[in-house]
C-alpha cells in the first residue's frame, strides 16, 4: 500500500500559497484492507474512505470509462493492480495531476510541473472531453488562478469548444452549474470565468442573458469601455473588491440584463432596462434553481439601481419625496438596513465598473443611509398614544416618514 497527496494540495504547495484541502490517493490496496484499518468508506459507487482521525478523503487508485451522456455515465475500475501513473491520466489539468509521495518526491507523469511554470491550464488527455463538468471547471481555475496570470492552451481551449459544440453541456444538472458559480463568485477574479466561457462558447449555451449583452452599445460619455458585456465584466469586478458575500457579487452580475432587450433602433439610450431586466433575472434564477434570497436581492438591484443613482444628482437630491419613501420601502431597508446596504454596495460597484471611473467617489451610498436614518425618525407608540389604531397605524407612520424625508432633502 503506498499513499501520495494529490490534486489541488500539490500544485498550491508548488505555487506557495496556503492548503486548505488534503487528498490522498491509494495505489495497491482493496477496500477490504481500507476498511480493516479503520478508514469509513462514503458513497457505494465509488472507492473513497474517510480517514479515521483525519477525516481527509483518501481515495483508491483507479480508472474510469465513459459509458453514458454527462459527467455521472461512468464506470468506475478500483483494485490494487491500478498504477498511480493511470490513475492521475484521468484528472483534468495538468496542474492538477501530480502526486507527491511521502518522502517528498514530486510525481509528475504528464508535465503539470512545466505548466506551473509557464502559467498554462492544459488538458491531461484526450478523456477530458468524456465529462462536460469540466469546462465549467478549467474556466473556474481560470478565475481562481488569474493572479498567477495563468492562459488556457491552445489545443485545451479547441477541445473546449469542440465539446460545447456538440451539445454536451446539456447533460449538466442545474444545481451542478449553479454549485460552480457559488464556487467561482467566491475566487479573487470571478469575471475571469465568463471570459473563459465566452471564449469557448459556452456562455451562449449556460446564460444566454449574459450572452446577449455583447455588442450592445451604451452612452459613450458615461460608458467608454465599451458594450454592456465589458461594462458587466467590470462592475462584477468592482463588486469583488467592495464585498465578500456571494449575493453582491451575483446581483453585480445580473444586473443590466434588460439592456440586453432593448431594441437596437433605441441604442444607445436604454430607458426601462431596469425593470425589463427583472424577469430575465427571475428566469435564470429559476432555471439554476438560485436560493430565493439570493434571487430576491438579485431582483431588487436590478430592478431599483438606476433610481439609487438618481438619488442624488449633480451632489443635491433629485427624486421627489415620495419616489424615496418607494425606493426605501421596495426594497427593505426599513426592516433590514444591512442588506440594503449591500444594495447600495451593488450599486457602488456599478458607478465604479467604468472605464476611467474605479476610483469615483459614491456619495449616493452615504446620501441614502442618512436619508434612512433620518426617515426612522419615527415614534411608533406616540402614534398609538395619538388615536391611532389598526390601518391607520401603518399609514401615519408613512406619512411621518416621507414628511422626515422632505425635511431631510430640503436640508
Amino acid at each position: 500500500m503506498q499513499i501520495y497527496l494529490v490534486g489541488g494540495a500539490v500544485r498550491d504547495a508548488l505555487l506557495q500559497v496556503p492548503v486548505y484541502d488534503r487528498d490522498w490517493v491509494v495505489v495497491g490496496a482493496s477496500q477490504e484492507q481500507m476498511l480493516a484499518q479503520g478508514f469509513q468508506q462514503v458513497g457505494k459507487d465509488f472507492p473513497v474512505f474517510l480517514h479515521p482521525d483525519s477525516k481527509e478523503e483518501y481515495a483508491l487508485a483507479r480508472t474510469e470509462r465513459k459509458q453514458g451522456a454527462g459527467y455521472h455515465g461512468f464506470s468506475v475500475f478500483a483494485e490494487p493492480c491500478v498504477t498511480l501513473e493511470e490513475d492521475l491520466i484521468r484528472r483534468d489539468l495538468t496542474i492538477n495531476a501530480m502526486a507527491r509521495a511521502q518522502d517528498g518526491t514530486i510525481i509528475d507523469p504528464y508535465g503539470g510541473q512545466v505548466d506551473l511554470q509557464n502559467r498554462i491550464l492544459r488538458h491531461v488527455s484526450g478523456a477530458f472531453s468524456e465529462d462536460p463538468l469540466r469546462v465549467l471547471r478549467v474556466a473556474r481555475f481560470a478565475a481562481k488562478l488569474a493572479p498567477f496570470d495563468f492562459v488556457l492552451a491552445e489545443e485545451t481551449k479547441i477541445l473546449m469548444a469542440q465539446m460545447v459544440a456538440s451539445g454536451e453541456l446539456a447533460e449538466l444538472t442545474p444545481e451542478r452549474v449553479w454549485q460552480e458559480v457559488v464556487k467561482v463568485l467566491g475566487s479573487a477574479e470571478p469575471h475571469r470565468f465568463f471570459e473563459v466561457l465566452d471564449e469557448v462558447g459556452a456562455l451562449a449555451v449556460l446564460f444566454p442573458e449574459l450572452q446577449a449583452l455583447h455588442g450592445v452599445t451604451q452612452p459613450e460619455k458615461y460608458h467608454p469601455e465599451g458594450d454592456a458585456w465589458i461594462h458587466t465584466l467590470m462592475v462584477l469586478q468592482q463588486a469583488t473588491v467592495l464585498d465578500v458575500s456571494l449575493e453582491v457579487r451575483f446581483a453585480a452580475l445580473m444586473h443590466d440584463l434588460g439592456k440586453g432587450v432593448t431594441p437596437p433602433e433605441l441604442w444607445p439610450k436604454h430607458h426601462g432596462h431596469e425593470a425589463a431586466g427583472v424577469p430575465l433575472v427571475k428566469a435564470l434564477c429559476q432555471r439554476y434553481r438560485v436560493p430565493k434570497k439570493i434571487e430576491h436581492f438579485a431582483c431588487k438591484v436590478t430592478e431599483y439601481h438606476g433610481l439609487i443613482h438618481n438619488g442624488l444628482k449633480e451632489g443635491a437630491p433629485f427624486l421627489k419625496p415620495k419616489t424615496y419613501h418607494k425606493v426605501l420601502q421596495n426594497c427593505g431597508a426599513y426592516k433590514d438596513p444591512q442588506t440594503f446596504h449591500k444594495l447600495l454596495i451593488v450599486c457602488q460597484a456599478d458607478a465604479r465598473g467604468r472605464l476611467g471611473f474605479e476610483q469615483i467617489p459614491y456619495p449616493q451610498l452615504v446620501f441614502w443611509q442618512q436619508l434612512l436614518a433620518a426617515a426612522n425618525q419615527v415614534d411608533n407608540q406616540a402614534i398609538i398614544a395619538e388615536g391611532f389604531t389598526g390601518k391607520a397605524i401603518a399609514e401615519q407612520i408613512e406619512k411621518t416618514r416621507i414628511e422626515n424625508i422632505t425635511k431631510f432633502i430640503r436640508g
